[in-house]
């Protein structure tokens, strides 16, 4: 009679191949490796979908100043006092397919050295600023560029100016005056029809709007740049978008919505 041996199909009992079990141990590390690719997987498309909304769609901006009050809250209160900085989510489709209308309310990149304020931008050549530019791809770090938020009062070939005293005084665009609701005049340190100094008029470029802060007299906006290259305006090329609501605080979650002053 012939030996069956290993070699005929029988496993030794400390030959582990093609063993139809598996031991605890073995299912233990099985289980750790799938976890871990199923997180892997879904942190992958949790950032690829950030990225692509971030870049195409959407992105959350802080205010960082009181520029646009009573519209959008930011830096310190009347007194001095540390309040919540509004969070605004801007809308980034929606020039692609229209033009900035006057009563937009938009967010844009510095379009020269006379909006910065000598502000520096991070250096990018350093681990951290390397670091916060790759953050900053997928909205969890601000993108390393000056930017600001303002209404756009005119557009390309309309022309703005302001005059404190005489018939008429006021802003006018195209020689009318504006209407403002969203203008606390209550609030404004300067109580002049211009909140300020007289200007214009300035005609602005045809791609280009002009723009101004609801808090008139403290908005370092337009009228404070009028000697750059672009004469105060800001290029459609510089705008990120236009603001659609605000997320944060809680109590202030809303809607921002367009007041065209022209009207």
């Amino acid at each position: 009679m012939s030996e069956v041996t290993d070699a005929d199909g029988v496993n030794d009992e400390n030959d582990s191949t093609d063993r139809p079990w598996k031991s605890k141990k073995d299912k233990s590390d099985e289980g750790g490796r799938s976890f871990v690719t199923e997180l892997a997987i879904i942190v992958g498309i949790v950032l690829i979908i950030s990225w692509l909304g971030q870049t195409f769609v959407f992105r959350q901006y802080v205010v960082p100043s009181q520029s646009m009050e009573k519209t959008l809250i930011g830096g310190a209160g009347p007194n001095g006092e540390a309040r919540s900085n509004d969070r605004i989510v801007i809308d980034k489709l929606v020039y692609r397919f229209g033009d900035p209308r006057p009563g937009d309310v938009i967010v844009f990149k510095a379009p020269s050295d006379d909006w910065d304020g000598g502000v520096p931008l991070r250096d990018g050549s350093t681990f951290r600023g390397k670091v916060m530019n790759v953050l900053s791809w997928f909205g969890y770090a601000p993108p390393n560029e000056y930017s600001l938020v303002k209404r756009v009062i005119a557009t390309g070939g309309q022309s703005v100016e302001c005059r404190n005293e005489g018939d008429g005084a006021g802003f006018k665009v195209d020689g009318k005056p504006l209407t403002e609701p969203y203008i606390d005049k209550g609030s404004q340190i300067d109580d002049r029809p211009c909140f300020g100094e007289d200007f214009g008029p300035v005609k602005v470029p045809d791609g280009n709007v002009w723009v101004m802060g609801d808090n008139r007299s403290q908005s370092a906006d337009s009228r404070f740049h009028m000697t750059d290259q672009f004469h105060g305006t800001v290029p459609r090329g510089d705008i990120r978008g236009k603001v659609r609501f605000k997320m944060w605080p809680i109590k202030r979650i809303g809607g921002v919505g367009s007041v065209n002053p022209q009207k």
